[in-house]
């Protein structure tokens, strides 16, 4: 009896040991997911770990990683937001035009044409005012999240196709003579011989950070994800915490947006088509859950590096568009289908 008993124990402990090792190995997926990918193509492409090609890669992973932190703090909340895309096609347009075209202010018949830090400072309002607007749809009109930025996101897109009539906006240089010129070195400029990208993503990062884990606002967004009624019951002004983190999402997307435009000095209506789902790709990656209420900052720029590694090094070895489409919608669900493999095993 004894030994049966013994028997019995020491599969219950075997079994807690593998329940132990599944969770350890779901907790770190994105960490090892990094690790395989860089050793996959390190091997297919030799020229993947060269210094100039490093760079490139941190360039992308900036862009990607700043598009998921706004991003992140949208999915902490339980929602999403698939506008983000379109944001950033928007933004470059509307920089584009502010720098070739000018501001025209119609009552005093001039036309202004703003500095740089003022035309980034504009593009940011534009993405903070777009986000508002998820913000009202969602909570004054109780639209899904789903349905308001999805609507949102046919609207910027036709938005940024009628600032030019479909066509580019060029030779973003600006002139001497206008004050306006220096746009290129916001996405395309170095620092210490890094890209100022990247210096930008450690500026946000650390402060996305700080504010998601050691403020009250932060706290704020964590208890909406966990549940909106309690967090509701407890005080906190559920409305308002959704408007912000949707307007910092529409921050950051119009971000991205000047960065793109800034490194390629022109701005096309059709920048950012499909970047939403890179950006939620990275926060799910990440370890976010997609009903809200967990997920980290870091855990988004580890997820962010794996979009990033995974698109360069698939066009590197030469894998065609179609099927980098597939790859990634992949990677997707399965991120999704290990979130939810992570929540069971609690």
């Amino acid at each position: 009896m004894t030994e049966g008993k013994t028997l019995t124990m020491s599969g219950a402990g075997q079994a807690v040991g593998k329940d132990y090792a599944m969770a350890l190995l779901l907790k770190f997926r994105t960490v090892l997911a990094l690790v395989l990918v860089v050793a996959i193509f390190s091997v297919l492409a030799p020229n993947f770990l060269t210094v100039a090609n490093a760079l490139i890669m941190l360039k992308h992973i900036a862009i990607v990683a700043i598009l998921a932190i706004g991003m992140s703090f949208v999915i902490l909340t339980g929602g999403i937001d698939l506008s983000v895309g379109s944001i950033a096609g928007l933004a470059g347009m509307v920089a584009g035009a502010l720098i070739i075209n000018g501001l025209p202010l119609t009552a005093l018949g001039v036309v202004v044409y703003p500095s740089v830090p003022a035309v980034v400072g504009l593009v940011l309002l534009v993405g903070v005012g777009i986000g508002l607007f998820n913000g009202l749809l969602i909570n004054r009109f109780q639209v899904a999240p789903f349905i308001a930025t999805l609507g949102t996101l046919y609207m910027a897109r036709g938005a940024a196709m009628l600032m030019s009539n479909g066509e580019t906006f060029p030779n973003l240089i600006g002139n001497p003579a206008l004050g306006n010129e220096g746009f290129s070195r916001i996405g395309a400029g170095l620092l210490l011989g890094i890209p100022a990208p990247v210096w930008l993503l450690a500026v946000i990062a650390a402060g996305a950070a700080f504010v998601a884990g050691s403020t009250t606002f932060g706290r704020r967004v964590y208890a909406v994800g966990g549940s909106e009624r309690a967090a509701l019951l407890s005080g906190v002004r559920v409305t308002q915490v959704k408007y912000a983190v949707y307007a910092i999402s529409g921050a950051m997307a119009a971000l991205v947006g000047v960065l793109i435009a800034s490194d390629l000095v022109a701005a096309h209506p059709a920048s950012g088509e499909s970047f939403e789902l890179n950006g939620i790709a990275a926060v799910v990656l990440g370890g976010a859950s997609l009903t809200g209420g967990r997920g980290t900052i870091v855990g988004t720029l580890i997820g962010a590096c794996v979009i990033g590694v995974l698109g360069d090094g698939m066009v590197m070895v030469g894998i065609s568009e179609f099927w980098q489409m597939v790859i990634k919608g992949g990677v997707i669900v399965t991120a999704v289908v290990l979130d939810r493999l992570q929540e069971r095993l609690g």
